[in-house]
């Protein structure tokens, strides 16, 4: 490691004024993804700001048909939260899987989604329900947040205080993990919203991304049998040791297909 200067604001106007205040400073929140980098110096920030002691960015609630969950609330904590469970359990099984017991007592959600890993589980969850993104100072669909590898519409100074998930008519997330990290070779949520079928995927390509095309068969048909036909070109797919551009493929359907089966 190296020096670095470190404070922890007990607000969210804190925050913003030390964010401000120092252009390299970066937020810690679990710490998941941001420790093990600065360990390795693939990250150097000289200055970090702990928001871990604001406690108005943890807890969950349901308001207007809506569930909504704090950003520094840990994985822990959606897994387990029962009403969680009885509105979106597929969210709730979602936090679960992720990482080990470690992480998911660290990790959060806001830092899961600000950090958008390609491998995350939680994009798709954002983007498979339909969520919005809360922040200090405006409100971001899902669709147009995750912008590509590690990269989201946030601005430098800008802070995720919630995460706001619409109750879906029902869900399943389904995901071949990695079997030492848990994180995803490939996860897909199925969703049936009032607004139509969402199927997202994550841990194929460099971005989470929609399946417009099984969208439409589900629509017409929910069934598993209605898109184990489909096929999507995985030419920009992922591809490292734990599998191939084309297994990645062929998993999405895969996953697809047990969740919709899941959930009929």
């Amino acid at each position: 490691m190296y020096r670095f200067n470190y404070e922890a604001p007990t607000s969210i106007d804190g925050t913003l004024t030390a964010l401000r205040q120092n252009s390299e400073a970066k937020i810690i929140a679990g710490g998941m993804t941001l420790l093990p980098t600065m360990k390795l110096r693939l990250a150097n920030p000289d200055h970090l700001v702990d928001i871990n002691n604001i406690q108005s960015l943890a807890g969950i609630t349901k308001n207007n048909g809506s569930i909504v969950i704090g950003a520094m609330t840990r994985h822990a904590d959606v897994a387990s939260s029962d009403l969680v469970r009885d509105c979106i359990p597929c969210l709730a099984n979602l936090a679960e899987a992720i990482g080990d017991r470690q992480v998911r007592n660290r990790g959060t959600i806001g830092g899961s989604v600000a950090n958008n890993d390609p491998s995350a589980d939680y994009p798709a969850g954002l983007i498979g329900l339909g969520a919005t993104i809360v922040t200090d100072r405006r409100e971001i669909e899902a669709d147009d947040f995750f912008t590509g590898m590690f990269e989201t519409l946030l601005k430098e100074d800008e802070i995720i205080t919630a995460v706001r998930f619409p109750i879906p008519k029902r869900a399943a997330y389904m995901k071949f993990p990695n079997p030492a990290s848990r994180y995803a070779i490939v996860g897909v949520l199925v969703a049936e919203t009032p607004s139509g079928v969402r199927v997202a995927v994550t841990g194929a390509a460099s971005c989470v991304f929609r399946v417009q095309t099984m969208e439409v068969a589900l629509e017409n048909e929910f069934t598993a049998d209605a898109i184990a036909l489909l096929t999507l070109d995985s030419t920009e797919f992922n591809e490292d040791i734990h599998a191939s551009a084309e297994y990645r493929g062929h998993l999405v359907n895969v996953m697809a297909r047990r969740a919709v089966s899941a959930i009929i």
